[in-house]
């Protein structure tokens, strides 16, 4: 399939394994439009600590996810507030796991998702069940993955060093076994990943040769 041919990428992995900063030079190259799934669960997240509702009131959350109008782009709005740096706060860290792991707002965000992807007739759509869920159907597949200790310093380098490493490494671990024993779309793990997908370790990588990786699937 020529690059002119695809219309729909998923890239999936763990957090700090490079998605975000793939997706947006993929989207580039190909000439398409990104969305970031994970700014959408932070976002409930953020919108539920704000209001003072507790991330694990499940019936709470899904009500305030189904009402919330969120707007991912280079800014991320909710209700119209300006929430690109209130999603990366480590309180927004540490609750968006329990958000991503009711089954009611996976099921709203997946809609959304979709109808994005429709709307736009395409896209290079990044999150944790993308290639498995979300996109099933996606024209490539990319796992993206890094070894632990990377993806905590990249994690670390993402937040300006406002928090000390091995807090960061200790988060990363944590989020990775609540995504993947959830039982609403858990994050494939490594040897489970969608049998179409290529798996490509950006581990001691820079961000044009993981891009050449990529694009040699093609």
């Amino acid at each position: 399939m020529t690059a002119g041919a695809i219309r729909t990428v998923a890239i999936d992995g763990p957090a700090g394994a490079g998605k975000s900063t793939l997706a947006r030079a993929l989207a580039e190259r190909l000439g398409l439009e990104r969305l970031d799934t994970g700014a959408m669960y932070r976002s409930v997240a953020w919108a539920a600590l704000e209001r003072g509702i507790d991330p694990a009131d499940t019936a709470a959350v899904v009500g305030l996810a189904r009402g919330l109008a969120i707007e991912v782009g280079e800014r991320v709005t909710v209700d119209g507030h300006d929430a690109t740096a209130g999603i990366r706060s480590a309180a927004v860290d540490t609750a968006v796991s329990a958000v991503a792991a009711n089954a009611e707002v996976r099921r709203e965000m997946v809609g959304r998702q979709r109808a994005w992807v429709e709307a736009r007739g395409g896209g290079v759509v990044e999150g944790r069940d993308i290639g498995t869920v979300v996109l099933p159907g996606a024209d490539l597949k990319i796992y993206l993955t890094a070894r632990p200790d990377e993806r905590a310093r990249r994690r670390a380098a993402e937040r300006g060093g406002r928090r000390a490493l091995a807090e960061v490494a200790a988060d990363l671990d944590r989020r990775d076994t609540l995504d993947s024993t959830r039982a609403a779309s858990p994050l494939p793990g490594i040897t489970d990943v969608a049998d179409d997908a290529v798996v490509v370790d950006s581990t001691g990588k820079q961000l044009e040769d993981v891009l050449q990786e990529v694009l040699t699937c093609l």
